[in-house]
């Protein structure tokens, strides 16, 4: 398993914070590790259903595929590759065991802590979203419209921010004007 954090930088204006709703579906562009030729562009992984784990097949029992968020198998290949979005704490954000009880299982990436992107960055990319991988790599990542909130001058949390074009405005009678600008994102 791999893990690649999504980072994130904008220019705001007054807003004092820019954070992707914990549990928003996430859209992807990702390729094979073995061979980038094969991609698969603007992939929806649902983070706030329940994970997945596979049925393994009894002559594929020599190995075990992890719960996740989305798998496919790339052509060629005979196991399926596999994300699974994680929380801030490095665990898995709904995990079911064998018998249907929750459980949480800890991952590699435990020293990178996710937050929101806030003024004082100063155009900074800031880590907001960890996903843990095996078998394929996210290299772009898309906005849907509905995935992120910010909070404005005023205190006022608004929610479903859209920010697919690169910015986002609005305008309030109590704090004014609250603006996201160059929103750009990179993984790592």
């Amino acid at each position: 398993m791999v893990l690649y954090v999504l980072y994130a930088k904008a220019d705001l204006e007054g807003v004092t914070s820019l954070s992707l709703l914990p549990g928003s579906d996430i859209c992807v562009s990702v390729r094979n590790t073995l061979t980038h030729d094969q991609k698969r562009e603007r992939i929806v992984i649902e983070a706030s259903e329940q994970l997945h784990q596979a049925d393994v097949p009894d002559h594929e029992k020599h190995r075990a595929e992890h719960s996740n968020h989305f798998a496919l198998t790339w052509e060629g290949e005979q196991t399926r590759s596999t994300i699974r979005v994680l929380s801030d704490d490095g665990s898995e954000e709904t995990t079911t065991g064998k018998k249907g009880k929750a459980k949480k299982r800890t991952s590699v990436g435990d020293d990178i802590i996710t937050r929101d992107v806030q003024p004082r960055d100063d155009g900074q990319f800031v880590p907001i979203l960890k996903l843990e991988c095996d078998g394929l790599e996210p290299y772009a990542f898309h906005p849907m419209g509905n995935e992120f909130s910010v909070v404005n001058g005023g205190g006022i949390k608004v929610d479903d921010v859209d920010l697919s074009s690169g910015e986002w405005s609005d305008y309030d009678l109590s704090s004014g004007t609250s603006l996201v600008k160059n929103f750009e994102t990179k993984f790592e």
